[in-house]
């Protein structure tokens, strides 16, 4: 949602940016939740695949504005 009413398109990439590098904090707190607690590991790896998958999509359009701004 803060993305979608950023200011402009920086604070957009930015925004993005952002949700992209807490989303792979989220991922290393999973990765130390799943070796404490062993006997949720396997709920604790679907968590862990989302948010890989929200990664590679925030990567995308990271991408993809720096590509239009390229060819502009």
């Amino acid at each position: 949602m803060e993305a979608n009413n950023a200011s402009s398109r920086n604070d957009f990439r930015n925004k993005i940016f952002i949700c992209k590098k807490e989303t792979q904090e989220t991922k290393h707190w999973l990765r130390m939740l799943a070796q404490a607690v062993p006997e949720k590991k396997k709920q604790i790896i679907l968590f862990w695949k989302e948010s890989h998958e929200l990664i590679l999509i925030f990567q995308k359009i990271i991408n993809s504005l720096k590509n239009k701004k390229n060819e502009n």
